[in-house]
């Protein structure tokens, strides 16, 4: 069972980047498709992106789309989610989630483990 640590979560003005990462334990991490979420406050998990295992398929929300680059490192066992225009409507806890399959899903439903999540706060 892989398990996931986020990091790279902060304050940051609109308009500006974050670059976040979760690093993942296990030895098959380019079995799992991995996925970033993220939840404001009173309101439902939504996907934000997520990536193939081999890293060759990806899929963005259309809310962040062409500011927002999922990427990963099999080597290194690590997803990343680069952010930039960064603007208030992204303030949310963004959660890394891992698949038992290569292929992406845009569901929550579909992602068996998750992280603990990290905040980003973006001020006007």
């Amino acid at each position: 069972q892989v398990q996931l640590a986020e990091s790279g979560g902060g304050l940051v003005q609109a308009g500006g980047s974050l670059r976040l990462s979760c690093a993942a334990s296990g030895r098959t991490f380019s079995n799992n498709a991995m996925g970033w979420f993220r939840q404001a406050p009173g309101k439902e998990r939504e996907i934000v992106a997520s990536i193939s295992g081999s890293g060759l398929s990806t899929y963005y929300a259309d809310s962040v789309k062409g500011r927002v680059t999922i990427s990963r490192e099999n080597a290194k066992n690590t997803v990343y989610l680069q952010m930039n225009s960064l603007k208030p409507e992204d303030t949310a806890v963004y959660y890394c989630a891992a698949r038992q399959t290569r292929f992406t899903a845009s569901a929550s439903r579909d992602y068996g483990t998750w992280g603990q999540g990290t905040q980003v706060t973006v001020s006007s």
